[in-house]
């Protein structure tokens, strides 16, 4: 995303919580570029128009903030922080509420398509804030987002993108626990997948995730599944708060924290089709 933005032509700062990686950027930027790596996370906000922060949790973004006291200070009273972290509603407003008070805009924008839409620019953005901080955004938004929507207000990005990731585990757990019934009854997991991909039950799990990741057992690490973890879980905590019955989703943040605990913090996501394996005592291949 820092590439991108860094080859549209804008001043970029850039600051990572581990040094070597924003050294590591700063090698690869080309030339001509208006980039630096700041020293601290108060030198990258300094001056800043637009702030854009993402990492693993808003817990992290609320850390950012406690580590760094002179933080606040360095920024500009018109910027706008961009929040792109999976983050938790009731986090985010909390964190508009507190920038709100030194006249510092904010807004989530979580964002979906992984690491080739990062390096393509497609990514999803997921905005929640009002439509004027939206427009202001928009031109660096468009530098690696292909698709940029405003979901509502404050927290509102960050609900639709916990949603989005809960339909995923879903899909990816409902499609194992299938596949693994039919491969035991002597169906082979090619033919199911061949016919469920040109009938209803299909979605990106069936079409791209189990043939390309599972079958192949190539399981690529691309999308941690403690951070699917974590991003269901929102979403379950989210629909209990609007008191929508949720089983389902209940049930796939309970399947998907065992899920972790079993496979351990460096798993991919799609991994969690192996917990389907273990248990009915068959391999989806």
């Amino acid at each position: 995303m820092a590439h991108r933005i860094a080859a549209a032509g804008f001043e970029l700062a850039v600051w990572n919580r581990t040094p070597g990686r924003a050294q590591r950027f700063a090698a690869t930027i080309p030339p001509g570029a208006r980039t630096r790596v700041a020293e601290s996370a108060p030198d990258a906000v300094a001056h800043a128009e637009v702030i854009i922060t993402c990492l693993s949790t808003s817990a992290d973004v609320v850390a950012l903030l406690a580590d760094n006291p002179t933080m606040l200070d360095r920024i500009e009273a018109n910027a706008v922080w961009v929040d792109c972290t999976s983050g938790d509603p009731p986090t985010s407003r909390q964190v508009a509420a507190d920038l709100a008070a030194r006249g510092i805009a904010f807004m989530d924008a979580p964002v979906s398509g992984g690491t080739s839409g990062a390096e393509q620019g497609t990514l999803t953005v997921m905005c929640g804030g009002d439509a004027a901080t939206l427009a202001r955004v928009q031109p660096v938004l468009a530098a690696f987002g292909g698709k940029i929507v405003h979901c509502g207000p404050v927290g509102a990005g960050d609900a639709v993108k916990a949603v989005n990731n809960a339909l995923l585990a879903v899909s990816i757990w409902s499609a194992a626990e299938g596949l693994a019934g039919l491969r035991k009854a002597g169906v082979a997991p090619q033919v199911a997948l061949d016919v469920i991909n040109a009938s209803s039950g299909r979605s990106n799990a069936t079409m791209n995730l189990i043939p390309q990741r599972v079958l192949t057992r190539a399981f690529p690490r691309t999308f941690r599944l403690a951070l699917l973890d974590k991003d269901v879980a929102i979403a379950a905590a989210f629909l209990r708060d609007q008191k929508v019955p949720s089983p389902v989703v209940q049930l796939a943040a309970e399947l998907m924290r065992l899920s972790h605990a079993e496979l351990g913090n460096a798993a991919d996501h799609v991994e969690a089709v192996q917990l389907v394996e273990r248990w009915s005592g068959v391999e989806i291949a």
